[in-house]
């Protein structure tokens, strides 16, 4: 298993960014729902199918976001700060994103 070095940091989001990630989480948690609850309605494969692109989008949205938000704030403190290891995390988290 691989180990994560940087498990024990954390981040203080302001109100409004908490806000609009929670919320776009919880419109993706009533959309997988949905999902399952088509799935017991025994809707037509392609309908869920539709449906499972529309969750993806909504989660590729979400992870533009707080990507956004990890460059603009923590890397770019970093770098301010001489912390070249920023760069190194945030190259290794593209990577695992794009696999």
């Amino acid at each position: 298993m691989e180990h994560c070095c940087h498990c024990e940091k954390t981040k203080i989001r302001s109100e409004e960014e908490l806000k609009s990630l929670t919320n776009r989480l919880s419109r993706i948690e009533g959309q997988v729902r949905g999902l399952k609850d088509m799935l017991q309605r025994d809707a037509y494969c392609p309908d869920i199918l539709v449906q499972v692109s529309a969750v993806t989008s909504a989660l590729n949205s979400f992870s533009k976001e707080l990507l956004a938000s990890h460059i603009r704030t923590c890397v770019a403190d970093g770098i301010r700060q001489g912390d070249d290891e920023v760069v190194d995390e945030l190259v290794c988290v593209l990577q695992k994103m794009m696999k």
